[in-house]
């Protein structure tokens, strides 16, 4: 994954409470086996309405999606997150998220920033009213930034893991990885006569 340290972005607002996860993407699009291509499933429903918010020209190619509270609460897909990376989005703001929803976004190379109900409504009125503000999410120092939105120095909450895994663009498995010079001097000085697991 690309290292993400600091992003600055427009913003698509999406005032609504309790969005889950098929409201996302809905369940048709679960079929496919890979992991990209979703960018056309985000909201496909909504995204019926021309005058739905992520089809206005004046929000094309905007960075940062900022929602309502419990966002991608629902079942726990990962093609939910993978749609909106795929869609352009590089972080989602919101008071608060779906449990496992908020875990998957950084799998997909996105920022979950949860920040306080104020501060997000603040952010939801200055882009709903502006849809040239921008956004800054700065990763390193968790913190948000939005001169419309009279934001400075904002913090969110994102757990050590995550924020180590985004700021250095590390996947899961790369974090397992780190760890194969350890598992090779282990299995080195492991006895002779303990099982090994190979077969044949």
């Amino acid at each position: 994954m690309t290292p993400l340290t600091t992003l600055t972005g427009r913003a698509v607002p999406l005032p609504r409470s309790d969005v889950d996860t098929d409201q996302i993407i809905p369940a048709a699009w679960l079929k496919r086996i890979t992991r990209t291509g979703y960018g056309d499933a985000l909201f496909s429903h909504w995204r019926q309405d021309p005058s739905f918010i992520t089809n206005r020209p004046e929000r094309q190619g905007a960075t940062v999606l900022v929602a309502g509270p419990n966002f991608g609460c629902g079942s726990s897909r990962e093609h939910a997150a993978w749609a909106l990376r795929d869609f352009g989005f590089t972080a989602v703001v919101a008071p608060g998220f779906g449990d496992i929803f908020r875990n998957n976004l950084p799998n997909a190379g996105l920022v979950p920033v949860q920040v306080s109900a104020a501060v997000a409504d603040a952010l939801l009125r200055a882009t709903t009213e502006d849809a040239r503000a921008e956004i800054t999410v700065s990763v390193v120092d968790r913190t948000v930034d939005c001169a419309a939105a009279g934001v400075t120095g904002a913090p969110f909450r994102l757990d050590d893991c995550a924020h180590h895994r985004l700021v250095n663009g590390l996947e899961l498995l790369d974090l397992a990885l780190l760890l194969d010079p350890g598992i090779r001097a282990y299995e080195r000085g492991r006895p002779p006569w303990l099982p090994t697991g190979r077969t044949g």
